[in-house]
């Protein structure tokens, strides 16, 4: 059996990086430290550290505990941090992140009909590229991520929802309202372009839709991962842009942006949440995602 005192030490010394700072961070004696490491070592018959004259380094089995110790320091951390909320008659707190697109086409809504069904409530949101968002769900950092769903299978041990499609589209600004309303990728070679920078299933998505119509990916571009930039951009001069039509549905309404039919846009966007296979959830995590299953059914 682990102690769970001697685990947030083990924490502590590997935040640290020595047994010493673990005892400064914990306000405790460095000999209680060393005596809980070992009897941490001794219960999960393994060594969690290589020491050296240079120091100490986690061992395979360290890191593997690691990984269980972060994920248990913030279930902990949570749940205090619930019980203080309850006690104000506020629920949650609940971390999600996702990916600027996903979080933008899904959890607007998504909140207002949370807002109806829980009343008032504490949520947290990071915007991560996809390969950081499954490091957040694996330590417990996050409950769910919003991503580009449909493009890979998940890894085994998360699981993955859809819950909405949405068509890309090119959007251009007031400057190029001579375009029709209709476009071949093929026919744009002389624009300037504002594109995707990281390498998600976003970006993957749109170079797709060039590898559709036989043509490269412009070389002529700025990479932004800011949708409210690319946007801006694109707004105020003659350069165009690839997104969903939710993502610039506010700009779209108002007439600043206009959408293009794309030719080769002959797969939609789906969008929807990963989390941890088998994983339970927050009280509010399963408020959230019932809401998503329930609006993306109507």
């Amino acid at each position: 059996m682990i102690d769970p005192r001697a685990l947030r030490m083990f924490l502590a010394v590997c935040r640290a990086n020595s047994i010493s700072g673990g005892a400064r961070l914990l306000n405790i004696s460095q000999p209680s430290v060393s005596s809980a490491i070992a009897q941490l070592e001794q219960a999960v018959c393994a060594q969690l550290f290589a020491r050296s004259r240079t120091g100490i380094s986690l061992t395979a089995e360290g890191e593997m505990l690691l990984r269980r110790a972060e994920t248990v320091d913030s279930v902990l951390r949570e749940a205090e941090e619930e019980m203080r909320l309850a006690r104000k008659g506020v629920t949650g707190p609940l971390r999600v992140g996702g990916t600027p697109g996903a979080l933008v086409s899904l959890l607007p809504a998504a909140v207002r009909l949370l807002e109806d069904r829980v009343g008032r409530f504490t949520l947290h949101v990071v915007e991560r590229a996809d390969h950081d968002l499954a490091t957040l769900l694996r330590n417990g950092e996050i409950e769910l991520a919003f991503v580009t769903t449909g493009i890979e299978a998940p890894p085994d041990d998360l699981e993955e929802m859809t819950f909405s499609q949405d068509p890309f589209a090119l959007i251009v600004g007031r400057r190029n309202d001579h375009l029709p309303s209709e476009l071949s990728l093929r026919d744009m070679g002389a624009m300037r372009w504002v594109l995707p920078e990281a390498r998600g299933a976003f970006r993957r998505q749109i170079d797709a839709l060039f590898m559709a119509a036989d043509v490269p990916v412009p070389q002529d571009a700025i990479r932004c991962d800011s949708l409210l930039t690319t946007k801006a951009i694109v707004r105020g001069s003659g350069r165009v842009t690839i997104l969903p039509m939710q993502v610039a549905s506010a700009e779209l309404s108002i007439g600043v942006l206009r959408a293009i039919s794309i030719r080769e846009s002959v797969f939609p966007r789906s969008i929807g949440v990963r989390r941890m296979a088998g994983g339970r959830l927050t009280r509010l995590g399963e408020a959230l995602l019932e809401t998503l299953i329930h609006s993306s059914s109507l």
